[in-house]
């Protein structure tokens, strides 16, 4: 009796860690969340970090996707290699948006680009079927206090946003923007 009901207790654990483990989640009152999604296998050795202006959020590699929820408002998001992206965002409460990490042939790494993706967009459903069918990336905290602390030590992030205020912010072509009305209604998150 007491092994049927182990049993049938682990049957539940696992069905439900599974349903929430993978799919759109809606942020908690008063937030936003952005998904970075990687949906091909090009340059799946290579690992982009994630930054929320001047925090290090998550590292991944390959055809994956990492799930950042935030406050609403303007925020300053940005990712590494190579190259540096960023988006200047103004995210409504509520809101769900979707990035798409494209990649491309570099001199030493791989380059990338963050597209913001709406439903419009031929690549949507592509970036909706690989969050539908598995589980976000997550960077484990000790990785995040690791990396920080490595950055912080060498500067990085400081010297990034340095260039970025001088150099890059009032470049049109260097910085996209992510709008409020460019949140994905919640009937295309089904």
């Amino acid at each position: 009796m007491k092994m049927r009901l182990f049993f049938v207790l682990g049957l539940i654990s696992l069905f439900s860690f599974s349903t929430k483990a993978q799919g759109f989640t809606p942020p908690a009152e008063g937030n936003a969340v952005v998904y970075f999604a990687r949906v091909t296998v090009m340059g799946a050795a290579v690992s982009f970090e994630y930054f929320h202006n001047e925090k290090f959020i998550g590292v991944f590699k390959g055809k994956n996707y990492m799930r950042y929820e935030l406050p609403a408002g303007k925020h300053l998001l940005w990712a590494s290699s190579e190259n540096k992206e960023f988006l200047e965002c103004d995210l409504k409460a509520g809101g769900t948006y979707l990035v798409l990490v494209n990649i491309q042939m570099g001199a030493w790494k791989a380059r990338m680009d963050l597209e913001p993706v709406l439903v419009d967009n031929k690549d949507f459903e592509r970036v909706k079927e690989l969050i539908m069918s598995k589980e976000p990336i997550t960077t484990p905290d000790k990785v995040i206090a690791k990396t920080e602390k490595k950055l912080e030590e060498k500067g990085f992030v400081k010297t990034i946003m340095e260039r970025f205020e001088k150099d890059w912010k009032s470049n049109p072509g260097a910085t996209r923007q992510i709008t409020q009305d460019m949140a994905i209604p919640d009937d295309k998150l089904k």
